[in-house]
C-alpha cells in the first residue's frame, strides 16, 4: 500500500477555501492592465495597517527589500553596526552588509528562539570596542513568537538605538494586546508563500509611525523619485509590489484571523501528543504566536534517525537552522557578541520543524505524532 505524503505547508486547501473569488480577483487585475501599483495595492496597504493597528503600511517587492528599505530610511552605512541574532534566516544580516554596515551577531533565548537581551547588550559593547557606531537592533519574531518588546525597547532606548521588528515569520502575532508590526520603532515583513500570510510569489511590507517616514519610503521604493519620475531626489531601488500579489493578499488577509486561531488549535494538539517525546515550543504569557513553524528540540545525536523515519512514512520535516548565520561562509568574518553564542550553536544541532499550517486536522497530527513517537523510541534504544 502506498504511503500518502503529508504536505509541510498546505497551500492548496487554503486556495480551495478562497475559491472562485480569489481567481476572479487575479483575472480582474490581468484584464485591468494595471500590473504595478494598481488600486489593489493601496487598498491592501490600508487594510494591512488597520489589521495590526500600525499608523502606516507600505508594500514592497519582498521581505528582504522591506528590511533594506528601512535601513536606507535610517541612512545606515559604513562605520555603523547593527545588532542581529545569528539564529535566523540570512536576510536579516544580509541587508546590513548591503547597506555598508557591520552586523554584530548575538545569541537567542532557547525558550522563545528570539533575541536574548543580555547578549544584545554584550553585542553593543563589542561593537563599540571595535570602534563601530551601534545604531540599531533587528529583532526577529522567530517561528511566529514575538520578541520581548518590553525588554528590548528600553534596552535600545538606553543606548540611543532604534529597534526594528523583522516580523517575516511573526506578523499576525500578539504581544500583550499589541499586534506584531506596530510594536517596534518600525517593522518589516515578508509575504513569501510559505509565511503565515503569504502571496503567490514574492512580496513584503514595512510599517512606520509617521507620515514623513512613509513619504521617504515611497520615494525609495521607486528609485528615489521625487514629484517627477525623472527627478530622483535620493538613491532608491525598484521595490514595488505587483498588483497581482496585492489582489491575492487582500483575500488571504480576510481569512487571516481565522487561520491564526486554527494554528493555535494545531499547536495545542501537537503539544499534547508530543509531550515527553521532545522539548516542545512554549509561548510566553501574554503572547500569541502565528506558529510560522512548529519547532521541537531533540538530542542532536537522534535527529538524523528521527528525520529518516518520518521521511520514510511520508512526513516531511525541515531544520531551521542547521547552520547559524555567523557560521556561514559569507558571514564568518563578522563579529559576535562577547561570550559567544552558546544557545544558538546548541539549538542548531537540536531543532526539528514538523508540518504546520491552519488546515492540519487531528487525524493527520496524530499520524505525525505516532510516527514521531516510534522514531524517538527507536532512537533512544539505538
Amino acid at each position: 500500500m502506498s504511503i500518502q505524503p503529508i504536505p509541510f505547508i498546505d497551500l492548496q486547501t487554503q486556495r480551495l477555501r478562497l475559491g472562485a473569488a480569489l481567481e476572479d480577483a487575479v483575472l480582474s487585475v490581468v484584464r485591468s492592465g494595471r500590473y504595478i501599483l494598481g488600486p489593489e495595492v493601496a487598498e491592501f496597504e490600508k487594510k494591512l495597517a488597520a489589521f495590526c493597528k500600525a499608523p502606516f503600511a507600505m508594500s514592497c517587492a519582498n521581505g528582504t527589500d522591506a528590511l533594506l528599505l528601512l535601513l536606507m530610511l535610517k541612512k545606515v552605512g559604513p562605520g555603523d553596526a547593527v545588532i542581529v541574532p545569528s539564529f535566523t534566516f540570512a536576510a536579516t544580516a544580509e541587508v546590513v552588509v548591503l547597506a555598508g554596515a557591520v552586523p554584530v551577531f548575538v545569541d537567542v533565548d532557547p525558550a522563545s528562539f528570539c533575541i536574548d537581551s543580555a547578549s544584545a547588550e554584550r553585542g553593543i559593547a563589542t561593537a563599540k570596542a571595535m570602534g563601530l557606531r551601534p545604531v540599531g537592533i533587528i529583532a526577529v519574531d522567530l517561528f511566529g513568537h514575538p520578541v520581548d518588546y518590553d525588554i528590548l525597547k528600553p534596552l535600545a532606548a538606553d543606548h540611543d538605538l532604534w529597534l526594528m521588528s523583522d516580523c517575516a515569520q511573526g506578523f499576525g502575532g500578539t504581544y500583550r494586546n499589541g499586534r506584531v508590526g506596530a510594536l517596534g520603532d518600525f517593522a518589516a515583513t515578508s509575504f513569501f508563500p510559505a509565511k503565515p500570510l503569504g502571496c503567490y510569489g514574492d512580496g513584503g511590507a514595512v510599517f512606520v509611525h509617521d507620515a514623513e517616514s512613509l513619504a521617504i519610503l515611497e520615494s525609495l521604493r521607486v528609485h528615489g523619485q521625487g514629484v517627477d519620475k525623472y527627478d530622483n531626489v535620493r538613491i532608491g531601488m525598484n521595490g514595488r509590489m505587483d498588483t497581482l500579489q496585492a489582489a491575492v493578499l487582500l483575500h488571504k488577509l480576510a481569512i487571516f484571523e481565522s487561520e491564526i486561531n486554527a494554528r493555535q488549535t494545531v499547536a495545542r494538539r501537537y503539544a499534547e501528543r508530543l509531550a515527553g517525546l521532545a522539548e516542545t515550543p512554549q509561548v510566553a504569557p501574554g503572547c500569541v504566536s502565528t506558529w510560522a513553524q512548529y519547532t521541537v528540540r531533540v538530542p542532536a545525536g537522534m535527529r538524523e534517525a528521527i528525520v529518516g523515519e518520518l521521511k520514510g512514512a511520508g512526513i516531511p520535516t525541515a531544520i531551521y537552522y542547521s547552520r547559524p548565520v555567523h557560521a556561514q561562509t559569507a558571514y564568518s568574518q563578522y563579529p559576535v557578541a562577547a561570550g559567544g553564542l552558546p544557545a544558538t550553536e546548541k539549538l542548531s544541532g537540536e531543532v526539528l520543524s514538523l508540518p504546520m499550517h491552519a488546515y492540519l486536522d487531528e487525524a493527520t497530527i496524530d499520524r505525525i505524532a505516532d510516527t514521531f513517537g516510534r522514531a524517538v523510541r527507536r532512537a533512544r534504544e539505538a
